[in-house]
């Protein structure tokens, strides 16, 4: 006998049952408070340097925040510090807020665009103390008004005195101070009065914010050491570059490195009166430090002006290159150079990142430096020998009277390049038909032929990769058991154009904008972005990528968009086609990875080995700068704290925020 069939009505309510269980799950996951248990048994740490560590790794060991709960994290407190220029009124720059605070002893440390140094509560975002070394604010700053981060110190050699714990931080507009890191007063002891004037050496400036240092000093030992940010492009006999050492205690000058050739007396070239090289690289990205090695890590820029070096008499010798110093002396241990008679301000931009990573068996210490060019160099750490082969390939050659280019250049070989090297007029991209065309006659009517094609006189060159990156400032983050590099990555054009001298003047009358002089030389030259109708970038999206790289096998792991239009297009719909990102991104032990960047104005987190998008949290103005995280004690939360502050150049929203996120508890 046959069982009698369900009834219809029956099948409805359970369809019903089904889909409002499946619904309950789906809100619960996606809005709903978080019901799960934050787990207390995992490590602490907190957030020492500028990169975490010394050597730059941007690497917690922290795991309270995992991927499995990385989408509760909410908004935990909000800091806003005032210090804002949009280039208006009484500001002739304009800010960006750069800064990774640094986390020592329960205390958040950071600056701001105008280089007060702030400490907060790092679980409630209360201010403890704060410091205004009261900047010229009327300087036309070349880099804005921008600070990176800040350094700390611990004086431990006098046993019957309190232990000196201080706070060292470098000026828009020159000057190299030390605070006690517990009250916020300048240490007075240190320098004149507590700061050093860094001015005095390099050579006379033609304006307040030719010289200017950006970037947090470096600390071996009991030495502090600074490097400097010089005006591009405007003339030759700039202000020196050189690097300089001061005792950290009383501030006495130990040494100074000026990067300019081993023969430069030989040579004749001119000097400040305090004997350095005029017009020598600089170094205006962080530097890295080795402590058992000794050795500083110094990522160099390149001779002033970018596009024509015909006057340079040997000043490439260390340009965009990254040198090792003997931390005691300023001695060149080793030097690696990334790009040959640079002309194309393709300088080294970031910190130069040490981790390990296996080769045949063996545990090796490198340092990988991330390039404009969307090269990564993977170096020895004690020698400089390359890990990976790198090629000497043939280049184009200049046609400029004066100049010269070298006849190869360095192409590694491992890991590949994170961005194209190559580009046609069939590759042209445009949001709609005539917007692709206009890209097309553009990139038709420009010069290029191939990677480091060279500018030339009146007629518009193409740069590609272009001077923003590839990598820029932000750099890279190590992971050091995965062995795995994560890098942020722009995929941009740009035009470049020598003027002649005697035309530079109705060049501007006839309203072209983003001309420098290079004064001293034959020719001015004109920069612009390749962009369409619309202002859209004129390369196909992404843009903007993000990258996991196996750092053992030099190959990519993965490689995704990374930001949306978001924030860009007349209409804020967040079309993920990877967007330009300033800032780089942070690595956990529990397998995340953390990045604010981009120009929409979010941070992010990703699984590193998938690169899947796991949360966002929306900022209060542009997230120009790299994340940092840290948890205090055993009863603590994880916090991962971004600065929102924007940045003036590259047009996103302004802002004063430092924003920190953590988990319910």
């Amino acid at each position: 006998m046959n069982e009698p069939k369900p009834k219809k009505k029956t099948k409805r309510k359970f369809i019903l049952k089904v889909l409002l269980l499946l619904l309950v799950v789906y809100l619960g996951y996606t809005y709903f408070p978080y019901l799960g248990t934050t787990d207390f048994s995992g490590p602490t740490e907190g957030w020492s340097d500028y990169g975490n560590d010394k050597g730059g790794s941007r690497y917690s060991t922290l795991t309270q925040i995992t991927p499995g709960n990385v989408r509760h994290l909410k908004k935990a407190w909000e800091y806003h510090h005032g210090d804002v220029s949009d280039g208006e009124g009484e500001f002739e720059a304009t800010s960006a807020f750069e800064a990774t605070p640094i986390l020592v002893n329960d205390t958040l440390y950071f600056p701001t665009p105008f280089n007060r140094v702030i400490a907060l509560n790092p679980e409630t975002g209360e201010e403890k103390w704060t410091y205004d070394p009261k900047i010229d604010l009327t300087g036309n700053y070349a880099n804005q008004f921008t600070s990176r981060g800040v350094t700390y110190w611990e004086d431990d050699s006098d046993i019957d005195q309190p232990l000196q714990k201080r706070i060292f931080a470098a000026t828009n507009d020159g000057r190299l101070f030390a605070l006690d890191a517990d009250t916020g007063k300048l240490i007075t002891k240190f320098g004149k009065d507590g700061q050093i004037d860094l001015n005095k050496g390099p050579g006379q400036q033609n304006w307040v914010g030719e010289y200017q240092v950006t970037s947090p000093p470096a600390v071996i030992g009991d030495i502090v050491i600074v490097g400097s940010a010089v005006g591009d492009n405007s003339r030759i006999e700039a202000p020196s570059g050189v690097v300089r050492a001061f005792n950290a205690r009383n501030g006495k000058m130990i040494w100074d490195w000026d990067l300019a050739p081993p023969d430069a007396k030989k040579r004749g070239l001119p000097t400040s009166d305090a004997g350095y090289v005029l017009s020598s690289p600089n170094v205006w990205a962080p530097m890295a430090v080795d402590e058992e090695l000794g050795l500083v890590f110094v990522p160099t820029g390149n001779s002033t002006p970018d596009y024509f070096g015909g006057h340079r008499n040997g000043l490439d010798h260390y340009a965009s290159s990254v040198v090792a110093l003997d931390g005691k002396t300023g001695k060149v241990v080793w030097n690696y150079q990334t790009v040959h008679h640079d002309l194309w301000d393709f300088d080294v931009p970031a910190q130069p990142t040490l981790t390990n990573m296996i080769k045949d068996g063996k545990t090796i210490p490198v340092v990988v430096q991330a390039t404009k060019m969307g090269f990564l160099f993977v170096l020895d750490r004690a020698t400089g020998e390359p890990i990976f082969e790198i090629e000497e390939r043939p280049v184009p050659q200049t046609t400029v009277p004066g100049e010269f280019t070298s006849a190869t250049q360095p192409f590694p070989t491992k890991p590949p390049p994170l961005i194209p090297t190559h580009i046609t007029a069939d590759d042209a991209w445009g949001l709609y038909w005539g917007d692709k065309a206009s890209c097309r006659e553009q990139l038709e009517g420009l010069h290029f032929e191939g990677m480091y094609t060279p500018p030339r006189v009146n007629e518009p060159t193409l740069m590609y990769p272009g001077n923003a990156g590839g990598s820029n400032w932000g750099g890279i983050a190590a992971d050091p058991n995965r062995n795995i590099v994560v890098a942020n990555v722009m995929d941009m054009a740009w035009i470049v154009t020598l003027i002649p001298r005697d035309e530079i003047t109705s060049t501007k009358q006839k309203g072209k904008s983003g001309i420098s002089a290079q004064a001293g030389t034959p020719y001015g030259m004109r920069r612009e972005m390749l962009t369409s109708s619309l202002d859209l970038p004129c390369t196909a999206p992404p843009w903007g990528t993000l990258a996991a790289i196996d750092l053992n096998a030099g190959e990519i792991l993965w490689q995704k968009p990374f930001g949306t239009v978001r924030d860009l297009a007349p209409v804020p719909i967040p079309i993920k086609f990877g967007v330009p990102g300033l800032g780089g991104p942070l690595i956990t032990a529990s397998g995340l990875i953390f990045i604010g960047a981009s120009m929409d104005d979010y941070i992010r987190a990703f699984d590193i080995d998938t690169g899947k998008e796991l949360w966002k949290g929306r900022l209060p103005a542009g997230g120009q700068a790299t994340p940092m995280t840290y948890r205090l004690h055993e009863d603590s939360l994880q916090y991962v704290v971004i600065a929102a502050g924007g940045h003036g150049t590259a047009g996103t929203k302004l802002g004063d925020s430092l924003v920190a996120y953590t988990l319910p508890k």
